[in-house]
């Protein structure tokens, strides 16, 4: 996991036309998504068939949030979330204090997507990203692109990833942030800046997570 710095994050919504600025304060975040490999190796699994460096799909937020708990009791870590086991998101509680692995906060997957450019993306399109016009049309391993200025790689393109965050309680109720786009998306959908929403019981090809702790 790499050291993030503090900073700020201004996230932008395009179906409300609402931006606001957030404080991100300092935290690590995981080079690559949490793998097949890892994931299966926590839950007591074997990837075993040669995919194990393809990120981890399929997840679910709640299988995600359950996961963090479950690699903090094994490294001897606080989880961070209560209510995990429950089966309903409503029910999760981040506790900000413990040191254990968790999602990051949408800010805090912004800020660090960035790395401190202020573009759409942090580098040249084909060079960072996986999607629809050069992935083939499937999953790639970690890693397989350049990374951001930050050392952080496939933070657009290849999956999307899961962010702690309610997207729109209002409208949308519990349904939880994606960010980042995935390998089937149109390059647009590849950018920084874009957020997008959906269920938090989802499991889907295209989905998954990146572990974040406190600093």
């Amino acid at each position: 996991m790499l050291p993030i710095a503090g900073g700020t994050a201004t996230l932008h919504d395009r179906r409300t036309e609402r931006s606001w600025t957030a404080e991100v304060a300092p935290f690590r975040l995981g080079a690559v998504p949490v793998t097949r490999a890892l994931y299966a190796e926590v839950l007591g699994g074997d990837a075993g068939d040669g995919t194990g460096d393809l990120p981890a799909v399929d997840v679910s937020w709640l299988d995600a949030v359950r996961w963090c708990n479950a690699l903090s009791a094994r490294e001897g870590l606080r989880p961070v979330y209560a209510g995990a086991e429950t089966g309903e998101s409503d029910a999760v509680e981040w506790d900000r204090a413990a040191d254990g692995y968790r999602l990051p906060a949408e800010a805090e997957w912004e800020h660090a997507c960035r790395a401190g450019t202020a573009g759409p993306r942090y580098g040249d399109l084909d060079a960072i990203v996986w999607h629809r016009g050069n992935s083939g049309e499937r999953l790639h391993e970690v890693a397989g692109r350049e990374p951001n200025p930050w050392g952080l790689y496939d933070m657009l393109g290849n999956a999307w990833e899961w962010c702690f965050d309610v997207y729109d309680r209002e409208v949308y109720r519990d349904y939880r942030v994606i960010k980042g786009g995935g390998w089937f998306d149109e390059h647009w959908s590849c950018r920084a800046g874009v957020r997008r929403r959906t269920m938090p019981v989802l499991r889907i090809d295209d989905l998954g997570f990146r572990l974040a702790r406190n600093a």
